[in-house]
């Protein structure tokens, strides 16, 4: 409803106010105002009985109630959250280890030096303070979304599976070392992350380090340090950036996150700020030369321009069509052969577009002789060829852990797209004032930013997707929650109104 976002609650209240923007016009007491507002003449309601009118008051506040649940319900698809204050520290750790995890301090601090174990520890210390903390506020280990439930299955089955995997000690190795981590911490963030306070801050600590990423590639670049296959940059922390197409694949999920915060802002610092970074991780994501991540790039980009422009979509798809043309024409020289050689692999110096279609058919075929539990988590560069990975999220699943668990996979990565888009709909009137729209839609672009990009790497145990899909689970939490109390608000000021009404004989429905 027009206008809602622009309150909030004290700093100090766990969940700040949210836009419900259940109606794109008119809210629901205007329509109830214009159309069933009962108001009693003088002579009427001296002549009527106190109980007469006290029936018809109650029964005019459920048409009410029912009317606003209608609009209501078709903004964002109900889910159970309780509004709870708490989980201060938790978050306090869940940040440190992020950032810990991102900046890997310890490689190029040398105070760090010795600490080569502190994101483990930061994550235990978050885990002990965790657990009693949630079952003191809601009686539970997690809340129990969607996505959360397809991801328990997701390592249920991989766990069943393990006893059949070729080498079920190496995929035990693969869960319990790094994804049982992911898995934890993604439950842990579910939870935590309760403000939008909070959840900009995780988004900050995400930009950050794409944009430290790409100032070093960028310099690389420039200082001719190639270290990848002659023409490539590596990344300049080592872990889950390592990669260069891992690196990009950060950036380019990134990205659609530093425009929202562009177009959510009115500070032009800021805006020139989250424009830099936008700008910054453009670039470094093109200098590692990543074809997967061009492609998700592409499709982020034109997700973007078609929900950000969609009262003027043919003028601002033509845009983005020029912009992408003069985006290639001014890439590095060897760029669009590089691109090229996705569809035509022999003009790719070194093969491994050749190598990885190759991968990508024995993949297929591993997962279709072994469609139930797969090959086991890890384990399919022992049926492969040469030793390689399989180069492709879903192939990965499917080979190692079967097609049930990519039925799992792909639902946690799908499941947020629809409340998303639902808060895109329902905050599209008022998205130049709603913290939210533009959050939605990034989310969005995000999403299928690696759900493109994903079909080009062994990505699926990694970190990636389960930090972009916790921060949508918290956007429309902390959505949903404050629409409940805006609309406690307005449901304790009419009742305040029918007392008031009540002294001078007029009715008001609540």
């Amino acid at each position: 409803m027009r206008g809602r976002d622009r309150q909030r609650f004290s700093p100090v209240v766990e969940y700040e106010t949210v836009t419900p923007a259940g109606t794109p016009s008119s809210s629901v007491e205007d329509d109830w105002t214009a159309n069933e507002t009962f108001h009693a003449a003088p002579e009427s309601v001296s002549a009527a009985s106190s109980a007469q009118r006290e029936g018809l008051n109650r029964e005019l506040n459920r048409k009410a109630a029912e009317k606003g649940r209608s609009r209501a319900g078709w903004a964002v698809e109900a889910e159970e959250w309780l509004a709870r204050r708490g989980h201060a520290i938790s978050y306090i750790g869940l940040f440190l280890f992020t950032a810990v995890l991102y900046f890997r301090p310890y490689e190029w601090i040398p105070a760090f030096a010795p600490l080569t174990s502190l994101a483990f520890w930061l994550a235990l210390f978050t885990l002990v303070v965790f657990v009693p903390t949630q079952f003191a506020l809601e009686g539970n280990l997690t809340a129990r979304p969607r996505e959360v439930n397809f991801l328990l299955l997701f390592c249920l089955w991989a766990l069943l599976g393990m006893p059949l995997a070729i080498n079920p000690g190496e995929a035990w190795a693969a869960f319990s070392d790094s994804f049982i981590k992911v898995v934890l911490m993604f439950i842990v963030l579910v939870n935590v992350v309760r403000t939008e306070r909070r959840l900009k801050g995780l988004m900050w600590l995400s930009l950050g380090v794409g944009v430290f990423l790409s100032y070093h590639a960028i310099n690389d670049f420039q200082s001719g340090n190639l270290t990848v296959e002659g023409y490539r940059v590596q990344g300049a922390l080592g872990g889950m950036f390592g990669n260069p197409n891992d690196m990009a694949l950060h950036l380019v999920m990134m990205i659609p996150i530093a425009v929202a915060l562009f177009f959510g802002t009115r500070n032009p610092v800021r805006k020139i700020l989250y424009a830099a970074c936008a700008a910054l991780m453009t670039v470094g994501m093109v200098v590692t030369y990543s074809r997967g991540a061009f492609l998700g790039f592409i499709v982020s980009f034109l997700v973007l321009m078609w929900k950000l422009g969609r009262r003027q979509r043919f003028s601002v798809m033509a845009v983005a069509l020029l912009v992408l043309l003069l985006f290639l024409i001014f890439a590095p020289g060897n760029y669009g052969l590089r691109l090229l050689s996705i569809f035509i692999p022999g003009l790719d110096p070194v093969g491994s577009a050749t190598t990885r279609k190759e991968v990508f058919w024995r993949s297929l075929f591993v997962a279709l002789r072994n469609p139930i539990f797969g090959v086991g988590m890890d384990n399919f560069h022992i049926v492969s060829i040469r030793e390689l990975v399989s180069h492709n999220a879903y192939t990965q699943v499917a080979a190692e852990l079967g097609f049930p668990a990519l039925f799992f996979y792909v639902g946690l990565i799908v499941s947020p797209l629809k409340r998303l888009w639902q808060i895109e709909r329902a905050t599209f009137e008022d998205r130049r004032t709603s913290r939210f729209y533009y959050l939605s839609v990034a989310l969005q672009a995000s999403i299928v930013a690696y759900m493109v990009s994903s079909f080009f790497g062994s990505v699926a145990y990694q970190w990636y997707i389960y930090y972009v899909v916790g921060y949508a689970i918290a956007l429309r939490r902390i959505y949903a929650l404050s629409s409940e109390a805006e609309a406690e608000q307005k449901r304790a000021a009419r009742e305040s109104e029918n007392e008031e009404g009540r002294k001078v004989g007029v009715l008001v429905p609540t």
